[in-house]
Order: structure tokens, then sequence, then C-alpha cells
């Protein structure tokens, strides 16, 4: 089929967070400001200078059964949760090839992770450093590919035009969607399912980022401890989940009466070239995408009137995607409702992209930006370059169309924003 670079829709969102279950229970949790984060209470914690977390709300083994789940790494087991809530919002009953309204050669499937299966992985090795190599499960590599996630959706729904999985770190998730947009303005497909997914509380990971200084060490206060934009903020508090999103060409939406959220407007990519964790310090290359994003796509930066900001709760990288967005919009910054839902999810490495691009498809269908929670000191520099939505939600306008961005960013410089826009 020909390209005629065909505008896309999102159909069904899914959802499984540290807020809730699905991305009824997850939407509901954003919009009243509460946070998923939790004391962690493994054994293994006691000994980390970062004793918080924000784990799912719901256990996956609560909605996958076990024999299922045991073939399955947490990462890959989120991915499915959230993929088959997404199928079915969308109006599908079956999969590609058993469903009518589908055509398994023009399904797609593009879910990400930044880490991939590296519990299986860990867990397994300790399996033979203390078992010995026969008690190694025979489903450890199938269970720790990182492509494992997005290679079970489509295993699930039938998907047959392509299943893929980029890995950019925490913009993962955002690429993953920003190449499924791509897959169907070129007639690559009709449908693609795409997401993002992570589950990497473990105690490696925790160390490790404890180590650089990455994580908070808020231990005393967890649900304060994420707290973007903050005077004191300290670093990210790691959580896990999935977010994933049906997309669909407009055409084929409306053919089968389908209900669309947002249209998926498109995509801006670029790269730091500065470091592998730190982010340029004045947001050159989140300007580029950004700018990326405004020469790429039909887009007029006076409807953006919301952003879902990355802000992880780091020092310097709140400050640098304020800037950006300052540098690049101007004055039009003056009425983008910045909020930074990770002061309540945490931050889901590789699956934030996802959760947070369902949390921006929901802010435009519901015309509300959720808040960014535990601001009790705001930052002077993010009070001069953006308008953060703080302590309770705020309404959008509720007339005419309306755009909003989501951004995210990933170590080695990845920039990634995307757009949606109301219908």
């Amino acid at each position: 089929m020909s390209s005629t670079n065909r505008t896309v829709v999102v159909t069904g969102i899914g959802a499984t967070t540290p807020l809730g279950g699905d991305a009824a229970s997850t939407w509901e949790g954003l919009i009243a400001g509460k946070s998923g984060v939790k004391p962690l209470e493994q054994e293994w914690a006691a000994e980390q200078a970062v004793r918080i977390a924000a784990p799912v709300a719901v256990e996956p083994t609560e909605v996958i059964p076990r024999p299922q789940a045991r073939r399955l790494d947490r990462s890959a087991q989120f991915a499915l949760i959230a993929a088959k809530e997404a199928w079915a919002d969308a109006g599908f009953e079956a999969k590609a090839g058993e469903d009518p309204k589908v055509d398994p050669d023009r399904l797609g499937a593009v879910i990400a992770s930044g880490i991939g299966g590296v519990t299986t992985l860990l867990d397994q090795y300790d399996v033979l450093k203390d078992k010995g190599v026969r008690r190694v499960s025979p489903h450890t590599v199938p269970m720790l590919m990182p492509n494992s996630p997005s290679a079970n959706v489509g295993l699930a729904v039938g998907a047959r035009a392509g299943v893929h999985t980029p890995v950019s770190a925490c913009a993962s998730g955002a690429e993953a969607i920003g190449y499924a947009i791509e897959m169907i303005r070129t007639g690559r497909a009709d449908i693609v399912v795409a997401g993002g997914t992570e589950a990497a509380i473990h105690p490696l990971p925790i160390a490790a980022f404890g180590n650089m200084m990455a994580m908070s060490k808020n231990n005393d206060d967890p649900q304060g401890a994420s707290r973007p934009y903050d005077v004191a903020r300290d670093g990210f508090v790691l959580g896990e989940g999935a977010g994933v999103v049906v997309l669909e060409s407009a055409e084929h939406a409306a053919k089968r009466g389908a209900r669309v959220y947002a249209e998926a407007v498109g995509q801006g990519i670029s790269a730091d070239a500065h470091d592998i964790v730190q982010p340029e310090p004045e947001g050159r290359g989140i300007s580029q995408a950004l700018q990326n994003l405004l020469e790429r796509n039909d887009l007029d930066p006076a409807e953006i009137v919301h952003v879902n900001a990355h802000a992880t709760s780091t020092p310097a990288g709140d400050i640098a995607e304020l800037k950006a967005l300052r540098k690049v919009f101007g004055d039009d910054a003056d009425h983008m409702a910045v909020s930074a839902t990770k002061s309540m999810t945490g931050h889901l490495l590789g699956g934030a992209g996802g959760v947070e691009t369902v949390a921006t498809v929901l802010a435009l269908y519901h015309r509300v930006a959720p808040p960014t929670i535990n601001v009790e000191n705001l930052d002077p520099e993010a009070e001069a370059n953006a308008d953060v939505v703080r302590g309770e939600a705020r309404k959008l306008p509720v007339e005419g169309r309306i755009a909003a961005l989501n951004d995210s960013f990933g170590f080695g410089g990845h920039n990634v924003v995307l757009a949606f826009r109301t219908v």
C-alpha cells in the first residue's frame, strides 16, 4: 500500500502502573494527585542507600494465569496486561485473523523497554551460582530478551506487519510510539499496538542508580521523594509498569466506527551528543527535537496548551527541558500547562513514554491537566520558564482544537517529543 502521509489516531489505551492496574484507575490517581511511591519491603532493601520505589498497584499474577506468568519476565507481563486492555478498549474482540475488523498483515506491534528482562537475567544468574546448571530455567533466554515484551504482544494480537523494539533508555517508550506512527503514515500498517514497559525494581539497578547519585534518598518521606521543579529535588524514584496505545489510520478507524481519543500528530527526534548520562544543560538537543516536530508535522504552536514533561526530579534535567520549551515557543510557552506526572508514578524508565502518552491523551480527551505534586518551593528557573501545574489538576480550554506534547529523554542523549491533538 502506497504512502499518503495518512492521519493517525489513538483508538485504545491500556496501562498498569503504581497508581492502578488499568488506565482508568491510573488516570484517577493522576488527577487526584496520588503518589504510588512506597518503602521497599524486601529483605535486600535494608542494605541499600535507596529504600523506596514505586511498584505496580496490582501484581500481574492477579491478572495473568500463573502458568503463563512463569514464562514471562515481569516487563513482558506488564506489557501484555496493558496491551490487552488497549486492544479491548479499541473495540477488538479477538486477535487478527479471528476478528473480521483486523487484517493481520496490516497490524504491527512496537513495545519498548529500556533495560529488558533484567530481573530474569539477574535472578537466573543467582540460580546458576546457588543451585547449579540444571536448575536454570529453559525459558530464560526468551524471557530476558529486550524484544520479549513486543514479541509476546505481537503474538497475543496476531501482528504480522512487523514487531519492533526500540531501545533508547528512558526515551524508549516514546520512540516506540513515534515509530508506530510512522508505520501507519507510510503505509506499512493500518493498526499498531505501541508503548513501553519496564520492571527494574531489583537490588542491582537500585544500587547502581543510587551510587551514581541519580535517585532520591529521601527514604523517610517516600510519597514526597519525587518532586520535580522543587528546589530540594535530589533525584528520581524508580517505578515500574507499562503504558500502551492502539494507533490506527483515521480512515481505518472511521470505517469500523471506532471511538477516537485523539489524533497522533507526530514526533520530533534528536540527540544531544553531549554526555552519556548528563543532559545538555541549555536544552539544545531538546530544542532541536521540538523544532524537528514543528518542521515535520502540521502543528500550530498556538494549539499547544499542555505538556507532559519528562521531569524526572533531577536538578539538571528538569530545568534544561523548560529552557528548551521557552527557547522554541517563546511567549507561546506561557499558555502551556506543564505537568510532571513522575511526581506520582516515579520514573518508569523505558515504560515512561508509554504511561505518559496514555496520560497525555487522556488529558486532551477530558481537557484537564494532572498536577505536579510535592512542589513546596518552586525552583526560580522553573518559574521563569514555564507554567507548572501544581497542587491540583487544572482544566484545559473547553472550546476548539487543542494539542499537547509528551516529552521523553534518555541516557545517551536521546530526545523524543510526541504531539497529540483533539479531534
